[in-house]
């Protein structure tokens, strides 16, 4: 497998691993007042997901020269 599919399959995890955490954010704020505690812990982590998820992107548009 080439750079470009390898990194592409990474975007796929990355995509599929933020989507969830968001969900997980948009499930917390339904629920509140319960659950209230978790907050910090999950945006934190969608927080880097997203992050993780744009530098894969910005490292696969450099490959394709865009």
């Amino acid at each position: 497998m080439d750079e470009k599919e390898t990194l592409k399959a990474e975007i796929k995890r990355l995509n599929g691993r933020a989507t969830q955490l968001k969900m997980d954010l948009h499930d917390l704020a339904e629920d509140l007042p319960i659950g209230w505690e978790n907050i910090p812990d999950v945006a934190t982590q969608a927080h880097s997901a997203y992050q993780d998820l744009i530098a894969a992107r910005a490292r696969l548009a450099a490959l394709n020269g865009d």
